[in-house]
């Protein structure tokens, strides 16, 4: 018998009993569905033995017309039926033995490539990972499943969790806020702003104390700003509690605020006593630290403190602690403050210390004022001396930027506007302006625009000045 296998990977055979339409007969199949080759059946997975005992037997013969090679997963395990590797073939008499099937894709095991499947866990449908039981709590959240209870599930209770700020965040956040409040001190847009940031109420001591730090290395106008801004606040974003807890940590620090404040001990003994006397803390804070302090520096605050409020009228005197600084101060106070400078320099010629004078006032929205001093001054002077010195002034005073540009050019205006009534005091007054106004203008201190609003003097005489406006009579001769 012959069993060859055509193009299609079929086989056929030869000299075995087979119907008249070309099937075999029932008595050559098995139970399985193989053919026995000796007994005119054959079988798919033929055996080694059997297949070398039929080509070496004269009477048997098999003939293999095998198909193109195909690779299929190459990345499979190896020795797998169908897994891309190529089956193992024995050479005999010039021609190759299959000793497996030959074109199955998929191994027909179960075993696959021994590989877990999504971690472990499973798919869909799937009961999960081993061990996943053990965290059951026996509730079910999800309606789709199976074994939800509308009835007994709770209700849901959501709570609003504010994340806690760090020292870092907390002083990118709040320093720019306070020491922007130095220059505009609006305390209302500091509380705003203090409201809308996250994580800023649960430190609000800590407010307190980086606004009384900051204030330790300025000036008095900024230590009143500070003792101002503890009042606005209180009530409306800090507490009495939060303010104690402030001052506490404060005082129990002063020993290192000493190294780099010398005079902390006594500014904090000043910060106390005002907030005592604004009824933003209490009196007895200072009375519950007597027999507990050690420290001297501590102490000396507290006795400080102490000092102030026991003084005769000393709440109504603590409103002024700090003095008046600023824009506090009266405006005919200022004036007369900058004339003196202005004097003094004419007198001295020492620019620096007319400089600092002039920053000490700490106005600079009225520094036009100044401008404006200083070209009438020159005005009534009339000298050459007078006018070099205060051009070299206002050189200085804007190249710095201590005086901006629109100050300056406010200054100047306001010198153009009352030409008319400084002309009565001085008559020559345009010719005067024009000469120190060009002056300034080469020195780059005035701005071509308002050189350009210089004001002339133009007028046409008819009569004598001395007429008072009268037309003289014809004289007949």
């Amino acid at each position: 018998m012959t069993a060859v296998f055509n193009q299609a990977g079929r086989f056929y055979f030869s000299d075995c009993d087979m119907t008249s339409n070309g099937v075999i007969s029932e008595e050559n199949f098995l139970q399985n569905g193989e053919v026995d080759i000796e007994n005119d059946e054959v079988n798919g997975n033929i055996g080694e033995d059997e297949m070398v005992s039929s080509i070496d037997s004269p009477s048997k013969e098999i003939r293999i017309v095998r198909k193109a090679k195909r690779f299929h997963r190459q990345n499979s395990g190896e020795g797998q039926p169908g897994n891309g590797v190529l089956p193992n073939i024995k050479q005999n008499n010039n021609k190759s033995v299959i000793l497996g099937l030959k074109n199955s894709r998929k191994s027909r095991d179960g075993l696959g490539r021994g590989l877990a499947k999504k971690g472990g866990a499973g798919g869909k449908g799937t009961w999960g990972a081993p061990g996943d039981e053990l965290f059951e709590d026996g509730s079910c959240r999800d309606a789709k499943d199976p074994n939800y209870d509308s009835d007994s599930q709770d209700e849901y209770v959501v709570d609003s969790v504010e994340p806690e700020m760090t020292q870092e965040e907390f002083m990118k956040v709040v320093e720019p806020v306070l020491l922007e409040y130095f220059e505009h001190g609006d305390t209302f847009e500091v509380e705003q702003t203090l409201r809308d940031h996250v994580g800023v109420k649960e430190k609000r001591a800590k407010v307190l104390e980086l606004a009384v730090n900051l204030a330790l290395d300025r000036k008095a106008t900024q230590r009143e700003m500070t003792s101002v801004l503890i009042s606005d606040l209180y009530g409306k974003f800090l507490l009495q509690k939060d303010i104690s807890l402030g001052f506490d940590d404060m005082l129990n620090n002063l020993a290192d605020l000493t190294i780099d404040a010398p005079d902390a001990p006594q500014i904090m003994g000043q910060f106390i006593a005002r907030a005592v006397a604004d009824d933003c803390l209490a009196p007895k804070f200072i009375s519950s630290y007597k027999g507990k302090v050690e420290c001297p520096h501590k102490q000396s605050a507290l006795d400080k403190a102490e000092l102030l409020l026991s003084r005769k009228h000393g709440i109504v005197r603590l409103d002024n602690i700090w003095g008046t600084g600023g824009g506090i101060r009266p405006v005919k106070f200022l004036i007369k403050q900058m004339v003196l400078l202005l004097k003094e320099l004419l007198s001295s010629g020492d620019i620096p210390e007319a400089t600092r004078c002039l920053q000490d006032l700490e106005v600079p929205h009225f520094h036009h004022e100044l401008v404006y001093e200083a070209t009438v001054m020159i005005l009534e002077d009339s000298t050459e001396r007078a006018a070099h010195r205060m051009c070299d002034l206002l050189k200085s005073l804007a190249q710095s930027v201590i005086i901006t540009p629109e100050q300056m050019a406010q200054g100047f205006r306001r010198v153009f506007d009352s030409m008319p009534d400084i002309c009565l005091d001085v008559p020559n007054a345009y010719s005067l302006l024009d000469r120190f106004v060009t002056m300034c203008h080469r020195e780059k201190v005035v701005s071509s625009d308002v050189f350009q609003e210089l004001p002339q003097r133009g007028r046409k005489r008819f009569v004598s000045e001395g007429d008072g406006g009268r037309i003289k009579p014809q004289v007949l001769s």
